[in-house]
């Protein structure tokens, strides 16, 4: 006898859990079903983000921002500490820990809120009587009966061909996040943003890390201005990066890898590492869904076809997330969730992809938000620029970090604020003014009328507003 329910959810991830959270919000008798494991077999929802990416990266950012703070910037502050030493052992447990706490929080969640959890693999049997009969297949098998269904199955790293992940010696983000001690010699295949954020992990700790990009320009889709301000700092910490690769063969031995590869001019060259991480993006898990026994459509790379509204080619079937088109971000995963459990009350969930931020969290941190000055460029848009150095910032000075700048962009006759690009500290924090202002339609002059508090990092972004206008205050 199947457990009948008004919404199921496929998968645990930020937009899957998100999207059950909030259907039971509303009201709806609400399941999610999520495999995910812990090291001892039991639950881990909160999906890639949680167990193998956004999660976990940034706990071993910050330790090893720690340690090299302690090593090469206390002096500056007139602390002492010699002899520094990274456990790394201990800091992939206390990575672990994090890990643990939000697969807690999400379980804690799913109670208080009253969504049933199922802890399997979930797949569509049949579509009956107007609603669908999915199978979990976990420690005990169930049959669950759901008027509507809500995808949210994710994504996998994306393999290089003739060079498939064993997460020992070449490895995905979930193994780069499991290296057990610090590599000599490190590779990197693909500069986006798991790939500078574990390069800049392991190379604070003491590796020499070597990133090959396929693409002749460093950080295509950041603002041309932030990425050569980013390629001049990452090169200055010791990130060799190489353009413009054409990667020929990935051989594994007993020692490590060797890349064989053309570089820009075409000469054949060859790097020898002791482990390679490959990241060239990611594809969307369809993987046992099954969707077939239901015809629901896929794409040509196996992704969910979805309309504007995330409504599938089935009736009351939805999908949201990085197994949908669009940007694969966790945010972006949470608001078509909400979105979607919204729409299903018959209200009007709202996703505007135009402040979508993004961030990158590599010291400097880089974020963004709208259109690059390239992409106004392109696109025939009189626009102008105001930018604003963090040298110029008291709150950076006391910090001691005035590395880059912010920089609007503001359309020339309405003063509307078209895009926002930040690299330097705390950036992904500072974005969200910028995201507020343009969900807002202000203008630049709003930014620059609106009083922020001194001294503090934000004044970078009323500055880099008067920029605009050019009567800057402090620069």
């Amino acid at each position: 006898m199947s457990k009948q329910f008004d919404v199921v959810v496929i998968g645990g991830g930020p937009g899957g859990y998100i999207a059950a959270i909030r259907a039971a919000q509303l009201g709806f008798n609400t399941a999610c079903i999520d495999e995910w494991k812990n090291d001892k077999g039991g639950p881990a929802p909160g999906g890639t983000c949680t167990n193998v990416g956004c999660i976990p990266s940034k706990a071993l950012l910050q330790s090893s921002e720690h340690f090299e703070h302690a090593n090469h910037h206390f002096a500056d502050h007139g602390i002492s500490a010699d002899n520094v030493k990274m456990d790394v052992a201990k800091m992939l447990a206390r990575k672990d820990g994090v890990v643990k706490q939000n697969n807690e929080g999400i379980l804690y969640l799913f109670k208080k809120n009253k969504v049933s959890f199922f802890h399997g693999r979930g797949s569509f049997v049949a579509a009956k009587d107007g609603a669908y009969e999915i199978k979990v297949a976990g420690a005990a098998e169930e049959s669950l009966l759901a008027k509507h269904v809500i995808v949210a199955t994710g994504s996998n790293a994306r393999a290089l061909p003739g060079a498939e992940f064993d997460e020992t010696s070449i490895l995905s983000n979930d193994g780069a996040l499991r290296i057990g001690g610090v590599p000599k010699k490190l590779g990197v295949i693909g500069s986006g943003v798991i790939g500078l954020e574990m390069g800049s992990v392991w190379r604070r700790l003491g590796a020499e890390v070597t990133v090959l990009e396929a693409l002749p320009t460093f950080l295509a889709a950041v603002d041309d201005s932030v990425a050569k301000e980013a390629a001049k700092v990452f090169k200055k910490q010791g990130l060799a990066i190489e353009l413009g690769v054409k990667i020929d063969k990935v051989a594994k031995s007993k020692t490590g890898v060797t890349v064989s590869y053309a570089n820009a001019k075409g000469e054949a060259q060859t790097l020898a590492v002791d482990k390679l991480i490959v990241s060239i993006g990611r594809v969307p898990n369809t993987i046992g869904l099954n969707a077939e026994a239901v015809g629901l459509a896929l794409d040509e790379r196996g992704a969910i076809v979805v309309d504007g509204d995330c409504k599938t080619n089935l009736p009351n079937v939805w999908a949201v997330g990085d197994v949908v088109r669009g940007p694969m971000l966790a945010h972006k995963a949470e608001e078509e969730g909400v979105a979607v459990a919204e729409r299903i009350a018959g209200q009007h969930g709202h996703v505007n992809f135009n402040t979508i931020p993004w961030v990158i969290y590599t010291s400097p941190e880089i974020a963004w938000v709208g259109r690059t000055e390239q992409q106004l460029k392109a696109d025939g848009v009189a626009y102008k620029a105001g930018q604003f150095p963090f040298l110029a910032n008291g709150r950076a000075r006391a910090l001691g970090d005035t590395t880059g700048f912010v920089k609007f962009l503001a359309d020339a006759k309405t003063d509307e604020i078209l895009g926002v690009h930040i690299i330097g500290p705390m950036a992904s924090e500072l974005i969200s003014e910028a995201v507020v202002a343009m969900e807002f339609k202000a203008s630049a002059e709003d930014i620059a009328r609106i009083c922020h508090a001194h001294p503090s990092l934000s004044e970078a972004t009323k500055e880099a507003a008067l920029a605009v206008d050019k009567r800057t205050l402090n620069f």
